[in-house]
């Protein structure tokens, strides 16, 4: 069975930085040969799609809203993802999920909380 925990969220003033960390454990699961996303979820507010790493190593699907500022990566070796947020903004407040693809599965974190107020 996979795990997906996620780590890194907090407060942060406008304009500040955070990186979230999605480390994935289970058998047979290793982050190279899953589709990760990192998804946001605010109060009210639809899921919303954030970024995309394929197994290949393309970073794919950034919204508009954090196109440029937000990146997603991974380290093999730590079988963990990540989502650098750089120039953060009130709107990207929200709970952030980490989510995998393997097959036809698709696996979700417990998520970690971003707020970003001054």
């Amino acid at each position: 069975q996979v795990q997906l925990m996620e780590s890194g969220g907090g407060w942060v003033q406008p304009g500040g930085s955070l990186r979230l960390s999605c480390a994935v454990s289970g058998p047979g699961f290793r982050v190279n040969n899953l589709t990760m996303s990192w998804y946001r979820q605010a109060p009210g507010q639809k899921r919303e799609l954030v970024a995309t790493l394929t197994p290949g190593g393309y970073d794919v699907n950034y919204p508009n809203s954090v196109k440029g500022r937000f990146t997603i990566s991974r380290d093999d070796a730590k079988n963990t993802v990540y989502l650098q947020m750089d120039a953060l903004k009130h709107e990207d407040t929200a709970q952030y999920l980490c989510n995998a693809i393997k097959d036809v599965f698709t696996y979700w974190g417990q998520g970690t909380q971003v707020t970003v107020s001054s």
